[in-house]
């Protein structure tokens, strides 16, 4: 039986999975265990804020993360170091990953300068795989207003890094 503080249950439960959560996005791991205890402390401020009609706990949770790192993307902006001709990759799979790193980020980028609530809906559909639904809940909107947002996000992502297509 499981008697340590409801707290203590909390973070054992959801820690990993938030801490991967942060971890895609951040692609750092001192970064992503330093947010995700920040994101642990926000939740355990918020708990009482809680209300099950509006969200599932879990979705819940993954609001506060997403809004989190919104908070540090605002904060301060990535530096590149370049690389020096003889460092760069030869695998033609390997360039082709990180073709497709570079362009989550510059896409990461151009969606943190838009909307907070556009970037949780962003976040929680590419790097979660929540549902419409599950979305919609968490931010107090109708599931076709959420899709209406995401689609129309996608379009302006593909109208800026990819006008061919």
């Amino acid at each position: 039986m499981d008697t340590g503080h409801p707290a203590e249950r909390l973070v054992e439960r959801y820690y990993d999975e938030i801490y991967v959560f942060v971890y895609r996005q951040t692609g750092h791991k001192e970064d992503a265990i330093d947010l995700t205890q920040s994101i642990f402390l926000a939740i355990l401020q918020a708990l009482s804020t809680y209300d099950p009609k509006k969200a599932v706990f879990r979705t819940w949770l993954y609001c506060i993360a997403a809004n989190k790192i919104i908070d540090v993307r605002r904060q301060s902006r990535p530096v590149t170091t370049p690389l020096e001709e003889s460092e760069l990759p030869v695998q033609e799979d390997f360039v082709s990953r990180i073709y497709d790193r570079e362009l989550l980020k510059r896409i990461e980028g151009y969606v943190s300068g838009l909307a907070p609530s556009l970037q949780t809906v962003f976040q929680l559909r590419l790097y979660e795989k929540q549902s419409f639904g599950e979305i919609a809940a968490a931010l107090g909107q109708s599931e076709a207003a959420v899709k209406n947002q995401y689609y129309r996000l996608l379009g302006r992502i593909r109208e800026e890094f990819d006008p061919d297509g």
